[in-house]
């Protein structure tokens, strides 16, 4: 039977971030993914990167080809009432800044070192189970190339997802989940023209939220708020471009260019924490605990600070014996998650429109949008909060949107 460290259930940005951090610190892992290489480097995902989640990646030695192809953005662009208002993250958060570049380009990175430096990466891996959390040594079953296999592991990490097998092997009662479902979904596009626009619109509009993003300087990722329940293929070319048109509206010379739409896809919006994150020998990491609406941008950076924390924390364990860190996991992670879901949450709830939203919650929204668009303080959280809250263990809390 093989034997490992660390046994990681997921081969996305999580698990492949977790693997190269431990690879650096010394640590041997072993990555399980049921999927296989290509259907993993071509999910469509997320595509903003805070600063700290850059710094991350440079450190870790896979910032190589981010560093030359990603999009640095210093600010976003919001959108209300016909009118245009910037926030400017250097000046509102002492430097900071996001980065644009996609969550594919993210994983090809890893898996690309995974396979040439580190330890084993299993494509097509199906995990069945992952018993003995409680115990000495979890034992991940799985199955490859058609034959049934077993891995044991000092320490277990799931990165599997949020219907993944490894939050299983938690007792039953442990674990506890908060939910909330949103009334509305996005409609994603990608199109092969260039971004009207230098940096990310975040559009609040009667008609619904819209988004102006991009995957590359020729190519453009934009989404529109539909119902939930919503079919692509009831939204052809000409109609999603004109709804584009109509929410983003300004009164002033601006024009959305249009281009060939290559893909469609309708993402539900929720938000779902899983707590704890630790059970004996057993950690989640990224969507296996915590899922946020994307309008926050903050989904894969979650993960990655996940990970950052459990890769200190098994360094800090093997190196002085101390398990502290890792008792603490949980707790330290939580802080930090719960403080992006209210982002989430804000960001969410201020630039969509409920499909049963009185005129009065519309005002409340836009008196918001206004207090942003006018004071210093109010920008000042959103810009801290967007361009990410530090990482690490010892990293301290900061305040969020209200």
């Amino acid at each position: 039977m093989q034997h490992t460290t660390v046994g990681i259930v997921g081969g996305g940005p999580a698990g492949l971030l977790l693997a190269r951090l431990l690879h650096n610190a010394g640590i041997d892992s072993v990555v399980l993914e049921s999927r296989d290489r290509a259907y993993v480097e071509q999910r469509q995902r997320a595509g903003i990167l805070e600063q700290g989640t850059v710094d991350v990646l440079r450190a870790a030695g896979a910032g190589a080809r981010m560093d030359r192809e990603g999009l640095v953005h210093e600010g976003i662009e919001l959108r209300f009432g016909r009118r245009s208002h910037r926030l400017d993250f250097p000046a509102l958060t002492g430097g900071r800044s996001v980065m644009v570049y996609a969550q594919t380009e993210v994983v090809k990175d890893l898996v690309a070192l995974q396979l040439a430096e580190g330890g084993p990466l299993l494509f097509e891996a199906e995990v069945r189970a992952v018993e003995d959390g409680d115990g000495g040594r979890p034992l991940i079953r799985y199955t490859h190339q058609g034959r049934e296999a077993d891995l044991s592991c000092d320490y277990v990490v799931g990165c599997d997802g949020f219907h993944g097998v490894a939050k299983h092997a938690f007792p039953a009662g442990v674990l506890r989940s908060y939910e909330r479902a949103y009334p509305y979904s996005w409609l994603g596009i990608l199109a092969d023209v260039p971004p009207s626009y230098d940096e990310l619109i975040y559009a609040h509009s009667p008609r619904g939220f819209a988004l102006g993003s991009m995957r590359s300087p020729t190519v453009s990722r934009l989404y529109l708020q539909v119902p939930n329940g919503t079919d692509p293929a009831d939204w052809p070319d000409e109609r999603i471009w004109d709804e584009l048109d109509a929410r983003f509206a300004l009164d002033s010379d601006w024009t959305l260019r249009r281009g060939p739409i290559t893909a469609k896809s309708v993402l539900p919006m929720r938000s779902h924490v899983t707590e704890p994150m630790r059970h004996g020998r057993v950690f989640l990491a990224g969507d296996a605990a915590h899922i946020v609406p994307p309008t926050g941008a903050k989904g894969l950076n979650l993960a990655a600070a996940d990970v950052v924390v459990l890769a200190e924390a098994f360094a800090r364990f093997q190196e002085t014996g101390s398990a502290d860190l890792l008792d603490a996991y949980s707790d330290t992670c939580l802080r930090r998650v719960w403080r992006a879901e209210h982002f989430s949450w804000f960001m969410t709830s201020t630039l969509h429109t409920d499909p049963d939203q009185s005129p009065f919650a519309t005002r409340l929204q836009l008196s918001q949008l206004d207090r942003l668009a006018s004071s210093r303080h109010a920008a000042a959280e959103v810009a801290e909060n967007y361009a990410g809250l530090p990482i690490g263990p010892t990293a301290p809390t900061a305040p969020t949107a209200r």
